[in-house]
């Protein structure tokens, strides 16, 4: 059974080109849905919704194509599907302490 938290972790792969910091500790993944394929059996559709830094954020494409590909590579994944949203907007106070330190942010 695939769970979020594998997802998520794949998702780590994606670094922002802009600030060197993956997606997800940037806080830019809101929701990761994960649901048994109709078409496949013992496969997942995943559905993930995510914003970014600034809604005219030059890397929103390339982030949104990092992460199907890279939730793609996962052998249970039958399909990926990636939402931009902008509701809630994205502030600082979501990012994961590593990436505070990282980015030098206290």
């Amino acid at each position: 059974m695939l769970h979020e938290d594998a997802v998520r972790e794949q998702l780590k792969k994606v670094i922002d080109p802009e600030l060197f910091v993956n997606i997800v500790d940037l806080g830019l993944v809101y929701v990761v849905d994960v649901v048994p394929s109709p078409e496949h059996a013992d496969r997942y559709d995943v559905r993930i919704e995510m914003t970014m830094t600034s809604p005219m954020c030059p890397a929103g494409p390339q982030l949104v194509s990092e992460s199907k590909r890279v939730v793609g590579e996962l052998p249970e994944v039958s399909s990926v599907d990636v939402k931009v949203v902008m509701d809630p907007p994205w502030t600082q106070d979501l990012m994961t302490e590593a990436a505070r330190d990282q980015l030098g942010i206290f």
